[in-house]
């Protein structure tokens, strides 16, 4: 039987490395990795089907599954994932001190439907007591689905051609939350600085706390392919959690030094220590706590209608680990 060819678009992570230099291959499809940045993948993906399998913003697909027309289906895989601590920045000028000092402020999100910026007002509304209709929101691109809002949300739209960050060092938003460092605060300006000075310390007990890792994507597949050859969902789930582990392994072996870290070890064990041997999980159960907090905070913020399930999201043959011992071995 000749494989199958299907075109993947997802980013330059270490942890697909192999699927990108053909060291993991499918089983049964013959791959081409295509390398591109997440917001042209999702944009593509979203208005024009362009690709067979692709990275995508896992609150998009989420929003699209609650509509009941979703284009595609999901497996378990999470290409990005971070926690969030550390991406509020405030204005100096804001009076802005304390997590509860945002309320009744102006805040700066890229997107009110990102992904990051669902977890952060998750973070804000569970943490410490910040409601999203606590918040004026200034958004700094329009809604990738267009979907209305809850009318208690008070959202503009940011002026054309303006970056949030600037706004920021001008006081023109009080705070904003972000998938990256602001341009305004890599520039080294005076005026913005981050809420959470020790943010590492304060996601780590967070996470020891919650059992939360912020998931930003997730892996999907065109419906139409999923319909012709539901066997390739498995087959890329394998593949991508054979490549994830080979990423652990050339970690693991890099501090004798093959990369540019001093400290590479600790940082390691630290994370294995805190999070546990499988320390970027994939698959449903070590991730069970954070997908249900997204789910939560995607109905509570408006952005789906009803309280979508896990079961709902991803194809059936990879909500669980294969069972080997059920049968004798090739």
């Amino acid at each position: 039987m000749t494989d199958i060819n299907l075109t993947l678009a997802c980013g330059p992570f270490d942890r697909t490395q192999a699927l990108r230099d053909g060291s993991v291959k499918p089983e049964g499809i013959d791959l081409t990795y295509l390398t591109l940045e997440p917001a042209e993948i999702f944009y593509r993906m979203i208005n024009y089907r362009e690709f067979d399998l692709s990275e995508m913003s896992i609150t998009n697909y989420i929003t699209l599954v609650s509509l009941g027309e979703s284009p595609f289906v999901a497996i378990p895989v999470f290409p990005s994932r971070v926690f969030r601590h550390g991406y509020f920045f405030i204005n100096t000028g804001s009076g802005i001190k304390t997590p509860a000092d945002l309320k009744g402020k102006r805040g700066g999100v890229v997107e009110y439907r990102q992904t990051a910026g669902v977890y952060m007002r998750g973070i804000m509304q569970h943490e410490y007591g910040v409601k999203p209709s606590d918040v004026e929101w200034v958004q700094g691109r329009a809604d990738r689905l267009g979907r209305k809002l809850p009318a208690n949300i008070k959202l503009t739209q940011a002026p054309a051609g303006t970056e949030l960050g600037d706004l920021l060092e001008r006081g023109e938003i009080d705070f904003m939350m972000t998938a990256n460092n602001p341009l305004s605060f890599r520039r080294g300006s005076g005026k913005v600085r981050r809420l959470f000075p020790n943010y590492g310390e304060l996601e780590k007990d967070y996470y020891r706390r919650t059992k939360i890792y912020p998931i930003m994507h997730t892996v999907v597949i065109r419906r139409d392919i999923y319909d012709r050859d539901p066997w390739v969902a498995l087959s890329l789930y394998k593949a991508l959690c054979r490549a994830k582990d080979y990423s652990y392994r050339m970690l693991e072996d890099a501090g004798s030094p093959k990369a540019s870290l001093a400290w590479l070890q600790p940082l390691l064990e630290e994370e294995q220590e805190i999070i546990g041997p499988d320390w970027y999980p994939y698959g449903i159960e070590q991730n069970r706590p954070t997908i249900e907090a997204l789910l939560q905070y995607t109905h509570e913020h408006g952005l789906t209608d009803r309280r979508i399930k896990i079961e709902e999201l991803f194809a059936p043959s990879t909500m669980r680990d294969i069972p080997l011992s059920d049968g004798q071995l090739i």
